[in-house]
């Protein structure tokens, strides 16, 4: 485990290698650590693909509202039996969240509310997600904001420099879904 500070000093953020090889298990950890670390409101958990000499797999960062609630959840991971590993994956994921260059957010302000079909619209103006990409449109195209988006109950938006970025494909009846979906076919999922 290691932390990191964004250059504002505003946001803590801790890196955390728990030995997760897929993004399922790290997506599932994160689940874990809300409970187990009771993460505050507006904290933003992002998966992150780890290549190092000695590590291949996943490693997660938890970006917490301010350093008072990163010590307590510093504090809760160090007293609980969650296993703490590789210390360069660890500082890897915490310096990607930190410069906000790459990380996959499970959880974000506003994550609660994407659930089912909701317009385009809301997705934007009530979570953290600064703005959307449709997969195969042309540059400069942006999707009308009453677009009904299908969630899936599943979005993953990304830290694409040092924005939250949300990548969507067009659906049947002219609507978007998430690119990434909930149960992707075992060949192709989670590649290491």
């Amino acid at each position: 485990m290691t932390t990191s500070y964004d250059p504002s000093g505003v946001h803590p953020v801790l890196g955390l290698d728990a030995g997760t090889t897929t993004l399922r298990e790290a997506d599932h950890l994160i689940r874990d650590l809300m409970t187990t670390l009771a993460l505050p409101s507006g904290t933003v958990a992002c998966t992150h693909l780890i290549r190092t000499d000695t590590r291949r797999g996943t490693a997660v960062s938890l970006e917490l509202p301010d350093a008072g609630a990163a010590e307590k959840a510093w504090q809760r991971l160090t007293e609980s039996d969650t296993h703490l590993g590789d210390h360069e994956a660890a500082a890897q994921a915490a310096t990607e969240h930190t410069a906000r260059r790459s990380g996959r957010a499970v959880l974000f302000p506003g994550a609660e509310l994407l659930t089912g079909t909701i317009p385009l619209s809301d997705l934007l103006e009530l979570t953290a997600i600064d703005r959307v990409i449709v997969v195969g449109a042309t540059s400069g195209e942006t999707p009308d904001p009453v677009t009904p988006v299908h969630t899936q109950d599943h979005v993953r938006p990304e830290w694409r420099e040092g924005h939250l970025v949300l990548a969507l494909v067009p659906a049947a009846a002219n609507t978007l879904a998430p690119f990434e979906v909930p149960n992707p076919t075992p060949c192709c999922a989670d590649h290491p």
